[in-house]
C-alpha cells in the first residue's frame, strides 16, 4: 500500500500480519530500548525495523540498527531520510537516499472511525467540515480515521526538518479524491505556523497521497528539494 504512494526513488518495504521480512534480529542497542515492552510492542519493534533493514539492503546500505533520536523520531544512516509506520497486523518502512527528497512520512491506520471525542482534538473546524462532506458524498472511507493519518505523515516529514514539535492544529490538510478511483487521492497540508526552508525557500505546504483498503487507509507525504 505504502509503495504506490511514494516517488519511484524511494525504497518501501511492508508486511502484513506474519509476513516474512527478512527476520533481521535487534541489535543489542534496540534490544535495550524494548528491554521490557510487552510482546506486542516488542514483534511490532522487531518487525517494523526488519523492514527498514530490507529497505537498506536495497538501497546498497548495509543493514544497522534504528535507534530513537529525539521525540522518538527513528535516526537513520548517514546519506538517508525515512520513516516507518506500524499498526494491528501491518507495518512499513520507507527509504530514500538524502540526495533525492528532503524528508518523508508514511503512516497507516485501521480503516476504521476514530474513537470518541478523538477528532475535534486533532482536526479544525474547517477540516472537520470538509470531512463532514466527504463522509456524505463517499462513505466508503473513514474520512476521520484519514485526516488524523495525514497529520501523522505530515509531522514525521516535519520534525527531521525543523527539530521541533508541530500541533494537530498547526497544519490545514485538505483532502482530494482521485476521479477514477474513490479510494485514492491527494492531499495538501497548508502550514499555520512558519515552515522550514529547503533549498533556500521556506515551506508553505506539504503535498502527499494517500489510499484505502485491506482494512487500512495510508498516507505519505515527500518533501522535495525545490
Amino acid at each position: 500500500m505504502i509503495e504506490e504512494l511514494l516517488p519511484d526513488t524511494v525504497v518501501a518495504v511492508e508486511a502484513h500480519g506474519q509476513d516474512d521480512v527478512g527476520h533481521h534480529p535487534l541489535y543489542p542497542e534496540e534490544e535495550a530500548l524494548v528491554a521490557r515492552a510487552v510482546a506486542k510492542r516488542r514483534r511490532e519493534f522487531t518487525l517494523v525495523r526488519s523492514c527498514a533493514r530490507r529497505a537498506m539492503e536495497k538501497l546498497g546500505v548495509p543493514a544497522q540498527p534504528v535507534l530513537s533520536g529525539e521525540r522518538g523520531a527513528p535516526r537513520w544512516p548517514a546519506g538517508l531520510v525515512g520513516s516507518m509506520t506500524h499498526c494491528d497486523g501491518y507495518c512499513a518502512a520507507a527509504l530514500v537516499r538524502a540526495t533525492d527528497l528532503a524528508s518523508l512520512g508514511i503512516d497507516a491506520e485501521p480503516d476504521g472511525p476514530l474513537p470518541d471525542g478523538v477528532l475535534p482534538t486533532v482536526s479544525l473546524p474547517v477540516e472537520a467540515e470538509r470531512l463532514r462532506r466527504l463522509a456524505e458524498e463517499r462513505p466508503g472511507v473513514h474520512w476521520d480515521r484519514l485526516l488524523f493519518s495525514a497529520k501523522e505523515s505530515v509531522y514525521k516529514a516535519w520534525f527531521p526538518l525543523t527539530g521541533q514539535w508541530l500541533d494537530f492544529m498547526e497544519a490545514d490538510i485538505e483532502i482530494s479524491v482521485s476521479p477514477g478511483d474513490p479510494r485514492r487521492g491527494t492531499l495538501r497540508a497548508a502550514l499555520l505556523v512558519p515552515g522550514p526552508t529547503v533549498g533556500g525557500r521556506r515551506l508553505t505546504h506539504f503535498d502527499g497521497r494517500w489510499t484505502a483498503g485491506h482494512g487500512l487507509v495510508a498516507t505519505a507525504v515527500t518533501v522535495p528539494h525545490t
